[in-house]
């Protein structure tokens, strides 16, 4: 259906013939007249099963052309025909994608029906939209989670990233984000799975089937058993999903991307492939401009807007590689992730010190919530001066206002912290989103003293203070009942 749907739409079919495949990358002649133009795909018809798409990267001379494949080229012959299609890959948009797991050139793969051959397509590249046209007051987009809502809000219409290394939580907390945003804010949300695990994209797709979220969320993989173009374009095909929301349709639109690191890996792949000398610590020489390709088409325009949320893997918990480095340049807001607190069961494990936004200034928050996000970040700060201190002399030797002050900085610490409502089944805890005026209470009840004489288990994973408060009372109870037996 793909294929002649591709065909069909075409009026400058020419043929040509594939003359040598080096793994992902294909070389194909085609006559002198009829040479197609770089970022155009192409048709090739196979023996068996459905035409491979590939994409043309490099014009090696007047006749032939070097491709990037875009599914498996295991059995492919020199020889196969190749018909040009006279634009980009086109992929479907609009309604009918919804509730839908596609791959990258636009199939179902959820084992659903075929999109029928009228459903509207919309090619992958396409132009960012003109400073003129962009731009609206910035706003807050809500999470109900307390630290990021707090320290790192972030901008409707904005981009935000989740850096971490392996295995601190950057997945759970894109899924926990997709099921709250959805729940919270009207509109569209669209997920690009780029070298995700079969695992975690089988887990997504149940997850939200029972959140009842579904119906209203677009779902685009590229699996890390794919060829390296799968992944190196899964991106730019969420993107074209989330672009026809937004310019044509008018719809909000949350576009999650996990993990943008695994595009940069499938470019270096597909560079190397190429034949291009590589770069900085052996990246691809093009890092910037596939990394400013994605991220710069991502933006509101009035009346709609792509609020988008990624999560960028850290290799080695290195935030000084290039590419990590290169991706923080185009945020508005930066969440890191800490396998320090991680490993500490602080959950989600961000750093506070290190996490960032645009958006918190008082004129655009608020003098009480820059104030209090001010203060939680210095207060813990101090902490951290102070914690070499306490662990070789212990904590009686701290003066009284450094103790208290550590004191309000675990409690602090440990109110950021609040359970999922993905992690429910494994946790046994029901989770919890919290307005920002209640985290912001709870704050500044803390830094205020009021919390001091607290349990510091009464403030660890939970809501807002009032909960916190039926904790600490309930704990109060037990100890007093077990000192009276």
């Amino acid at each position: 259906m793909h294929d002649k749907a591709i065909e069909d739409s075409q009026s400058h079919s020419a043929a040509g013939e594939v003359v040598a495949i080096h793994g992902s990358v294909i070389d194909i002649r085609f006559p002198p007249d009829r040479m197609p133009s770089l970022g155009d795909a192409v048709s090739i018809a196979e023996d068996s099963g459905p035409s491979l798409i590939a994409e043309i990267q490099i014009h090696l001379d007047a006749v032939t052309a070097r491709a990037v494949a875009l599914g498996n080229t295991a059995g492919l012959k020199r020889g196969t025909p190749v018909q040009t299609t006279g634009a980009p890959l086109q992929v479907p948009v609009g309604e009918a994608v919804l509730g839908r797991l596609i791959n990258v050139i636009g199939e179902p793969v959820d084992a659903g029906a075929p999109f029928p051959a009228d459903v509207p397509r919309k090619p992958i590249h396409g132009p960012a939209p003109a400073l003129s046209q962009q731009g609206n007051q910035p706003e807050m987009f809500h999470t109900g989670i307390k630290v990021i809502d707090l320290l790192a809000p972030l901008i409707k219409g904005g981009k935000a990233a989740m850096f971490g290394g392996a295995g601190v939580g950057k997945t759970v907390l894109i899924m926990e984000l997709i099921r709250t945003t959805v729940e919270r804010h009207s509109g569209i949300s669209v997920f690009a799975g780029i070298g995700e695990r079969s695992r975690e994209g089988h887990e997504l797709l149940l997850e939200l089937r029972q959140s009842g979220v579904l119906d209203r969320t677009a779902l685009v993989f590229g699996q890390m058993n794919e060829p390296p173009g799968a992944r190196w374009r899964v991106g730019l095909t969420g993107l074209a999903i989330a672009e026809h929301f937004r310019d044509d349709i008018h719809e909000n639109v949350l576009l999650l991307v996990d993990n943008v690191y695994r595009l940069v890996q499938a470019g270096g792949e597909i560079s190397g492939l190429l034949g291009r000398l590589p770069s900085r610590v052996g990246y691809q020489p093009t890092l910037s401009s596939e990394i400013a390709e994605f991220e710069e088409r991502i933006a509101s325009v009035p009346g709609a807007a792509i609020t988008s949320i990624q999560a960028v893997y850290v290799p080695a918990d290195d935030f000084t590689d290039p590419a990590v480095a290169e991706i923080f340049g185009h945020l508005d807001s930066s969440i890191v992730l800490s396998r320090e607190m991680a490993s500490e069961g602080m959950y989600p494990a961000v750093e506070p010190l290190a996490s960032t936004s645009s958006l918190l200034d008082p004129r655009l928050v608020g003098d009480l919530h820059y104030t209090t996000a001010q203060e939680v970040r210095k207060a813990i700060a101090h902490y951290r001066d102070l914690q070499k201190i306490i662990a070789l002399l212990g904590i009686e030797e701290l003066s009284a206002t450094d103790r208290r002050l550590v004191g309000r900085a675990r409690r602090l610490m440990r109110f950021l912290t609040q359970p999922f409502m993905v992690t429910t089944a494994f946790t046994g805890k029901a989770g919890r989103a919290v307005e920002l005026d209640a985290t912001i209470a709870g704050c500044r009840a803390i830094l205020d003293g009021e919390t001091d004489d607290w349990a510091e288990r009464s403030l660890y994973m939970v809501g807002d203070l009032d909960e916190a408060r039926r904790r600490e009372a309930s704990l109060e109870d037990t100890h007093a009942r077990a000192e009276a037996s």
